[in-house]
């Protein structure tokens, strides 16, 4: 069978998406705003000395302004980076590394539960002689506020805490970490990858120093994401990309007009559709928990129901192995993930969920599910439907 053809019938056959937290589709409107952007008003923004390029140059301020006033920033504090991974490594690395060079603090603080790439970022600088502490998390999925004050020096210089959890949605009460990490001095970093978007942010509001976050988790482009870095107090950086005086000098390389216009867009479509989406997703989230309830099927929630993104559900299946639960799940067109996609292939549990305690054999037997604008009832019938084939085939 043609390659083409069969990538096809793969589409046709996963009819239920319910993997919103892993990416989301381009909303039309974004896909209209960056359209004319690729050939007929193209420029690049460094190229100052043409109304083409002094034009493209306006519509990167103009996606500046939009982001910042999303998030209650200043447009000047908005970095444009090709997604949260660099912008996480941005923040991380950029942080850790300036403040030791002048100001001599080495220690850096993360989470168990962080996503993979501030855990590697983090991993890196004990390479380079950084004192890093990783610190537990409760079994709602809640930073562990005692450790984290323990943990807390005259030496610390960045602390990093992901604002809601990309796999259990645990929502992280914020501005107690400010609170505490800024009475020694350290500087707070927050990976808002799955936040921004699905439950207001407000940079001011919970003293954050950084942020980072990315398009395609809202409707926006792949490719494409941002940093803020606040600018009073002051907060610098070590580049990771040298080459141009980009973006204040934090990262060099030519913007993507397209995809950071396309970025600007999801970000004012999110803010609009923000409360009737959570609306939604709270209730088809009920309505699948209720109809489990309803069924021989035991199964348990992981992370707090109470501060919870309103479109995700993390469920543990105690009678259903992985194989059965998955095949089952692939038999019935559903597209649903285990936990982070950028960890997806390897086959160990998932360190979120054996943070918080859990098996780690059960672990492997969870499923993230994350409602999106496109999720109906039909999808959760038909998932309900796939787990009640999984249980029947047992373990």
């Amino acid at each position: 069978m043609p390659v083409m053809r069969l990538q096809s019938d793969l589409l046709t056959l996963m009819q239920h998406y319910l993997d919103h937290h892993a990416t989301t589709p381009l909303a039309s409107a974004v896909e209209h705003a960056m359209a004319p952007l690729w050939r007929e008003a193209f420029g690049n923004p460094a190229s100052v000395e043409h109304a083409r390029g002094l034009a493209a140059a306006d519509r990167i301020d103009q996606a500046r302004t939009d982001i910042a006033r999303a998030l209650g920033a200043e447009a000047r504090e908005i970095v444009f980076t090709s997604g949260a991974t660099e912008a996480n490594n941005m923040a991380v690395l950029g942080a850790a590394r300036f403040r030791k060079k002048h100001e001599n603090r080495d220690g850096v603080v993360v989470f168990a539960a962080e996503h993979s790439c501030v855990l590697g970022a983090a991993k890196a600088l004990v390479d380079e002689g950084f004192r890093v502490t990783v610190l537990p998390i409760t079994p709602q999925g809640f930073a562990d506020l005692d450790a984290l004050e323990a943990a807390l020096d005259e030496r610390v210089a960045l602390v990093s805490l992901m604002l809601a959890n990309n796999e259990v949605g645990t929502i992280q009460p914020m501005q107690q970490v400010t609170t505490l990490a800024h009475r020694f001095g350290a500087w707070v970093h927050s990976d808002a990858a799955q936040a921004v978007g699905k439950i207001p942010v407000d940079v001011r509001a919970i003293d954050l120093d950084l942020l980072s976050f990315s398009g395609h988790k809202i409707y926006g482009p792949m490719g494409v994401g941002a940093l803020f870095v606040r600018r009073r107090p002051r907060v610098r950086l070590e580049p990771l990309v040298h080459g141009g005086g980009q973006e204040r000098g934090f990262r060099a390389g030519t913007l993507p007009l397209p995809l950071i216009v396309g970025l600007a867009e999801a970000v004012t479509l999110a803010q609009t559709h923000m409360q009737s989406d959570a609306d939604k997703h709270v209730a088809l989230r009920d309505a699948l928990l209720e109809a489990l309830a309803e069924t021989t099927i035991p199964f348990s929630v992981n992370g707090s129901m109470e501060h919870r993104l309103p479109g995700n559900i993390n469920l543990s299946f105690p009678e259903i192995a992985r194989e059965p639960l998955f095949a089952s799940l692939a038999d019935a067109g559903i597209a649903l993930s285990s936990g982070s996609a950028c960890s997806s292939h390897d086959v160990a549990p998932s360190h979120v969920l054996t943070a918080m305690g859990i098996n780690p054999l059960l672990a492997q037997q969870t499923l993230r599910v994350g409602f999106g604008r496109s999720s109906t009832l039909a999808d959760v019938h038909a998932l309900l439907a796939a787990l009640d084939t999984a249980h029947r085939k047992g373990g």
